[in-house]
């Protein structure tokens, strides 16, 4: 029998709080006997405390539900791991840096995939990119409009 949520994936997650089974069910207002029947898959939790264990364990309710938790580990961001995602219901883009889960309007959404470019689409950069400002004439620099302050 397939579970939505195992009870192993409940209790490595309340392990990794440093969480006993007790101090979990004072959190969600049930006894540490229902926890300990949701970790040993002798029973499930309600459909009314999904929410409410997702956040105490610290992960999103996708997550507890898939049982893939996803964390990220960087510290700085790197633009080739950048991914988008753009919901189709209703049009948000979703930046993230890296591997995540998503959801927007209840459809978990996949990254979107770079197309390959076409000849009509290519990318160049100036051989003297770094002059740039060199080309710009002196006569735009120093303008003879009236200064902040100065009239």
């Amino acid at each position: 029998m397939n579970h939505y949520i195992t009870g192993s994936t409940i209790r490595e997650l309340r392990e990794k709080k440093k969480m006993t089974q007790t101090e979990l069910a004072g959190r969600l207002d049930v006894s540490d006997k229902t926890i300990s029947k949701w970790e040993t898959s002798k029973g499930l939790p309600d459909i009314s405390l999904i929410e409410p264990l997702a956040k105490v364990l610290g992960i999103s309710v996708v997550e507890l539900l898939t049982g893939d938790c996803v964390s990220n580990s960087n510290i700085s961001s790197n633009m080739l791991r950048s991914k988008l995602y753009v919901c189709p219901v209703c049009g948000n883009v979703i930046h993230t840096m890296g591997e995540s889960v998503v959801s927007c309007c209840g459809i978990t959404l996949p990254a979107l995939e770079a197309e390959t470019a076409d000849p009509g689409h290519t990318f160049t950069t100036p051989p003297d990119a770094l002059s740039l400002s060199s080309s710009i004439p002196n006569k735009a620099l120093n303008s003879d409009f009236p200064k902040r302050g100065m009239a």
